[in-house]
């Protein structure tokens, strides 16, 4: 019996002690990824759409502004479903802040990809994805049905929203920006999903929020 393996046969990886120190060094940042996918199948979505936005939430959306770089918008609570629709097609006719996210994004892709390799990143990215997708769609639907809302479009925005937020957290994650002061804008908006909102976007001088 023989423990001899060639190494052309062992998926590429040529245990070389630079190969293995990379991939225990990505294994504390894997793990961390793993433990936010698991934390992130919670009921509380979109629970508290309408109601007046409390000193928390108000401070997240401050942090989301002043970290996208609009210092002078402002927070606003929208009052139902109805009021998210129009904000929602508002933002189709005004992209700056989403042109702002895309560079945040890239940026923290960069970072991110200085911790661990592609593969890494998207498996990463795919188990976030796997479990956030069927909680997002079921909150969205739950939430509009209270309100005789059943437009797939409106309630698709609402959960791609939320699966786009997890993935810009689980970015600021495998970046290791989570503790990062003053929070970041990523971080800050997906905090507001968490305690049950729908922030729909900015619009003009306005951060529309459910």
């Amino acid at each position: 019996m023989t423990f001899y393996q060639n190494p052309e046969a062992s998926g590429g990886l040529d245990g070389s002690e630079d190969e293995i120190a990379r991939l225990l060094e990505e294994i504390p940042l894997l793990y961390k990824a793993k433990a936010f996918a698991e934390s992130i199948n919670d009921p509380a979505y979109f629970s508290r759409l309408g109601e007046p936005l409390d000193e928390r939430e108000l401070k997240l959306a401050r942090a989301y502004l002043d970290g996208l770089g609009f210092p002078e918008a402002d927070p606003a609570s929208l009052a139902d479903w109805s009021d998210a629709v129009a904000a929602a097609e508002t933002l189709d006719r005004d992209p700056i802040a989403w042109e702002a996210e895309e560079m945040l994004r890239t940026g923290l892709v960069d970072q991110v990809l200085e911790r661990l390799d592609q593969q890494a990143l998207e498996a990463a990215l795919a188990l976030i994805a796997s479990k956030i997708g069927d909680a997002a769609r079921d909150g969205a639907e739950a939430s509009a049905a209270l309100d005789d809302v059943y437009d797939e479009t409106v309630i698709n925005a609402a959960a791609g929203g939320l699966v786009q937020a997890a993935n810009g957290a689980a970015l600021v994650i495998l970046a290791e920006a989570e503790d990062d002061q003053p929070t970041h804008p990523f971080l800050a908006r997906w905090r507001l999903y968490v305690r049950g909102r729908w922030p729909v976007g900015v619009a003009g001088s306005t951060y529309n929020i459910l």
